[in-house]
């Protein structure tokens, strides 16, 4: 399973979604509470772009925090893969 998550509301990320043609959800967290447990919250208050890859069990496994937009889908599955686990 995968999503993203934004510190933009609901509505927007959905029209987002719409825009894009995202066919995964993406998660609203306008209270910024998900993004600063996560320490991905800028100074800004934006949320930084990072991936984090977690475990069925929850653990945490690998978290990029250098992602690239232009190769992010060929970025995940590489990571996917090296972490044993294969395409989403």
């Amino acid at each position: 399973m995968f999503f993203a998550a934004s510190v933009d509301d609901a509505d927007t990320n959905r029209e987002f979604a719409t825009s894009v043609g995202a066919d995964y959800p993406i998660l609203s967290d306008p209270g910024k509470s998900v993004a600063t447990a996560y320490g991905v919250l800028s100074e800004r208050g934006l949320a930084n772009r990072w991936t984090f890859y977690i475990g069925a069990d929850g653990t945490i496994l690998h978290v990029d925090q250098e992602v690239n937009p232009s190769s992010a889908g060929e970025d995940i599955i590489a990571r996917l893969e090296a972490l044993g686990i294969g395409s989403p």
